[in-house]
């Protein structure tokens, strides 16, 4: 599979250690059930594209203006640094709405868990070994 060999060597681990479909991504449009997801995970990731089938087939996120592939999917993180002391629901509904120009025509949010190997050019984290949680809906976003 192609997400197996882009963006590093044989020995790198896949992109996606997810192998469903997209239609078996639950859809999240309630704030209190992405809050509850995001408390109940170790780190949980947003990230705004095409959806994760899309993202499977089309590699890990480039850099545009270097011409350079990066070693994983670019993301948000969702889940709350240590020193955050206000609510989980703060946080979330920040990080969710930091990005939410990126929810346009062909793309939607999604999140997911995933193992940081860096950071790309603009200091997000880029995942890999990627498995969805939910779609957000635009609602949720709005």
């Amino acid at each position: 599979m192609r997400d197996e060999v882009r963006g590093g060597g044989p020995d790198e681990e896949p992109l996606f250690a997810w192998r469903g479909e997209e239609r078996e991504v639950p859809v999240i449009g309630e704030l209190a059930a992405l809050v509850h997801e995001v408390d109940a995970r170790r780190v949980l990731y947003v990230r705004y594209s095409e959806g994760p089938d899309a993202d499977r087939r089309n590699g890990p996120s480039r850099d545009y203006e270097a011409e350079y592939v990066l070693p994983g999917l670019s993301v948000a993180t969702l889940t709350p640094e240590p020193w955050w002391s206000l609510e989980t629901r703060t946080w979330v509904v920040r990080r969710v709405c930091t990005y939410r120009e990126l929810d346009v025509a062909d793309r939607y949010a999604w999140v997911l868990t995933g193992r940081q190997v860096g950071r790309g050019p603009d200091h997000e984290p880029l995942v890999r070994s990627v498995s969805p949680v939910g779609r957000l809906t635009r609602a949720l976003i709005a």
